[in-house]
C-alpha cells in the first residue's frame, strides 16, 4: 500500500504502525490508536489510506461510537 516517492522530498513513504495518531476535524479531535499509516523516511511526512480517514469522519460525525473519550487541556497563548 506504501513504498512510494514522497510528494515534498526525494524520499519514500514506509509503512509505520504507531501507538497513537491525533486528526483534527471540523472542531474537534480524533485519536485512532495502534494504527498503520504512511511515514516519509526522509522528511517524516504523514500519508493516510482512505479507510483511515473515513474512519476519522464517522467517529467525529457519530456514524461510529468511539471506544473511549478523554479529557485534553486547553490554553490560551496571550
Amino acid at each position: 500500500m506504501f513504498n512510494y516517492k514522497c510528494e515534498y522530498c526525494e524520499g519514500t513513504v514506509k509503512a509505520k504502525t504507531v501507538k497513537r495518531e491525533a486528526f483534527k476535524h471540523k472542531k474537534q479531535f480524533v485519536i485512532l490508536e495502534d494504527v498503520t499509516i504512511g511515514v516519509c523516511d526522509i522528511c517524516g511526512n504523514r500519508y493516510y489510506t482512505a479507510d483511515i480517514l473515513h474512519a476519522v469522519n464517522g467517529i467525529a460525525t457519530g456514524v461510529k461510537r468511539p471506544e473511549k473519550t478523554e479529557e485534553v487541556l486547553v490554553s490560551h497563548m496571550a
